[in-house]
C-alpha cells in the first residue's frame, strides 16, 4: 500500500477531563533508520487514560498529549536499518519505548506512551523497532490491543520475580482490565482464584472465566475475613491489589505469611495506612509496585497466551469517532475486561 502523509489523531489540549479530547490531523514524521510505521487497527483504554485526561497522572505528562498506550496494527513501512520485521507483520508495541528487559528505569518511565510522550490514539504511529512484539496468531487486532498494559502488568505481578505456581491461591480485586486477565493467567497457571466485586453479575462472569470462589464486597464488607475462611486461616499466596490505600490494609490481613501483594492501582480512594509498615513487617510479606513491564516480559506473556490459546475479554468496542463514549463507558465502571477502540475500518 502507499504510505500516507497525514494521520488523524486525538489530543488533550486541556486536562479538564476526557471531554477535552480533540480530533485533529497531523503530518506523519519521516522514519528514522530503526523505526517503522504502523497502521493502527485497534487501541484499548486503561484507567491510566482517565487519570491522564484530568491531569492527575502521578508521573510526567506532556502538554497537548496524544493519549493511549495500547495498540495493535500492522507494519506498512520500515526504516533502512530495521531487521527481523517486514511490511504486513501484525504487531503490538510495548508501553514504554525504552523498556526492553530488566528492571524498570527512569529512562523507561520517560518513554511511556500517552503521557511523557505522545501515545497511540492515532491512525498511524511511528515506533522504534525495539518496542515491537508479534501478535499471537489466534488473536484479532481488537483482542491483541488489550495486552500491552493490562496483560503485561498482570503477568509481571503474578509470574515475576516471585512466580505463582500450580496450587497457589490468588486473590483478584475487581473485574477491570488487569483483574480479568490476571484471573485468566492465574487459572491457566493452575492456581485457585478468589475474585472480589460489588456486582453479582460480574462475579458470574468471573466464575465462567475460572474463578473458584467469589466475594461480593458490598454484601461482605469484611472480605479479608472471608478470604481467611476460604483458605482455612492460611491466607492467599498472591494478591492483585488495584484498590490502593482504600483496600491495602485488608489485603495485608488476607495475605499469607511471606506472600506477595502486587500494588497496581489506586481506585478505592484514600484511607488510613499508618500501620501498614508494621503489618507488612509482621507478616514478612512482599509489597511490590508494578509498572507494566518490559518487551521481554511481553514476549514471555505471548508464549503463555499462545500455549493455552487464551482469549482476552473485551467488554465493548467503540468506533474511533466515538472515543469520548468509550472513555465514558470506562469511567462508569460497568465494564468487565477491556474497552477497545476500533481505529481502522479495514
Amino acid at each position: 500500500m502507499s504510505v500516507p502523509l497525514k494521520t488523524r489523531e486525538y489530543r488533550l489540549p486541556k486536562t479538564e477531563g476526557f471531554q477535552s479530547l480533540t480530533l485533529t490531523e497531523s503530518p506523519i514524521p519521516q522514519l528514522k533508520a530503526t523505526e517503522v510505521l504502523v497502521k493502527v487497527h485497534a487501541v484499548s483504554l486503561n484507567y491510566r487514560d482517565l487519570v491522564i485526561a484530568t491531569g492527575q497522572y502521578p508521573a510526567k505528562q506532556k502538554d497537548n498529549v496524544i493519549p493511549g498506550c495500547d495498540l495493535a496494527g500492522d507494519i506498512i513501512a520500515l526504516g533502512p536499518e530495521v531487521e527481523g520485521w517486514r511490511a504486513g507483520d501484525r504487531v503490538c508495541s510495548t508501553v514504554s519505548m525504552n523498556y526492553v528487559f530488566g528492571d524498570v528505569t527512569p529512562e523507561a518511565m520517560e518513554t511511556a506512551l500517552g503521557a511523557p510522550i505522545d501515545g497511540v490514539l492515532t491512525e498511524y504511529k511511528v515506533l522504534p523497532a525495539r518496542a515491537l512484539v508479534r501478535i499471537p496468531e489466534h488473536l484479532s487486532y481488537e483482542e491483541a490491543s488489550t495486552l500491552p498494559c493490562a496483560a503485561v502488568t498482570a503477568y509481571n505481578a503474578l509470574l515475576l520475580p516471585n512466580p505463582l505456581k500450580g496450587g497457589d491461591t490468588v486473590l483478584i480485586q475487581g473485574t477491570g482490565g488487569v483483574s480479568i486477565v490476571g484471573l485468566q493467567i492465574a487459572a491457566a497457571s493452575g492456581a485457585t482464584v478468589i475474585v472480589t466485586s460489588s456486582s453479582d453479575e460480574k462475579l458470574k462472569i468471573a466464575k465462567a472465566l475460572g474463578a473458584t470462589y467469589t466475594i461480593n464486597y458490598k454484601t461482605t464488607p469484611n472480605w479479608d475475613e472471608e478470604v481467611l475462611k476460604i483458605t482455612n486461616g492460611r491466607g492467599v499466596d498472591h494478591i492483585l491489589e488495584v484498590g490502593g490505600s482504600g483496600t491495602i490494609m485488608k489485603s495485608v490481613n488476607a495475605i499469607r505469611y511471606g506472600g506477595t501483594i502486587s500494588l497496581i492501582g489506586f481506585v478505592a480512594g484514600v484511607s488510613d495506612v499508618s500501620t501498614l509498615p508494621l503489618q507488612v513487617l509482621t507478616k514478612g510479606a512482599i509489597l511490590r509496585g508494578i509498572i507494566a513491564g518490559s518487551r521481554e516480559q511481553f514476549e514471555e506473556l505471548n508464549r503463555l497466551i499462545t500455549a493455552v490459546k487464551l482469549k482476552p475479554v473485551i467488554d465493548k468496542v467503540f468506533a474511533f469517532e466515538d472515543l469520548r463514549k468509550a472513555y465514558e463507558h470506562l469511567k462508569s465502571q460497568q465494564h468487565v475486561g477491556k474497552v477497545v477502540i476500533k481505529v481502522s475500518k479495514e
